[in-house]
């Protein structure tokens, strides 16, 4: 029973939740992110490059014909898939880079906080009585 205790205990912390739920929203992120690349970059710089499509480009390392696609060369052996490489080398780029902006601007809205007052730290205790005794004896 006390492991489940543990479990339960570990389950509901603010980190563990945390966790959770921002690898869920970072692979919902990351399609986003693959979509962006290769529905849109990609074929840009595809077009630009004249006409080339980069997720295609292999290097056949088992005697492969050339002019097979990746998925045929890949049938037929072993290939060196470096224009496959290139997209996903983009997709981290652009995802690193949205992630930075992400933590600059979380990090700058902390900085903007404005800080808490600080209370005066309390007199040590003699000097405290040394007062007492002072104001007792104007008194008296």
């Amino acid at each position: 029973m006390g492991m489940l205790q543990e479990f339960k205990e570990f389950a509901v912390k603010g980190n563990a939740i945390d966790l959770a739920v921002g690898v869920i929203i970072g692979a919902a992120f990351s399609k986003i992110v693959d979509s962006i690349v290769g529905d849109l970059i990609m074929p840009v710089v595809g077009k630009a490059t004249g006409g080339l499509d980069f997720s295609n480009y292999y290097i056949p390392l088992a005697g492969q014909a050339a002019g097979l696609t990746l998925e045929e060369a890949k049938k037929g052996g072993a290939v060196f898939a470096y224009g496959n490489f290139i997209t996903i080398l983009v997709n981290f780029i652009i995802l690193a880079f949205i992630i930075f902006m992400m933590v600059k601007q979380i990090n700058r809205l902390k900085k903007e906080a404005p800080p808490e007052p600080e209370q005066p730290a309390a007199p040590p205790e003699d000097i405290v009585l040394l007062r007492e005794i002072r104001d007792s004896l104007k008194k008296g």
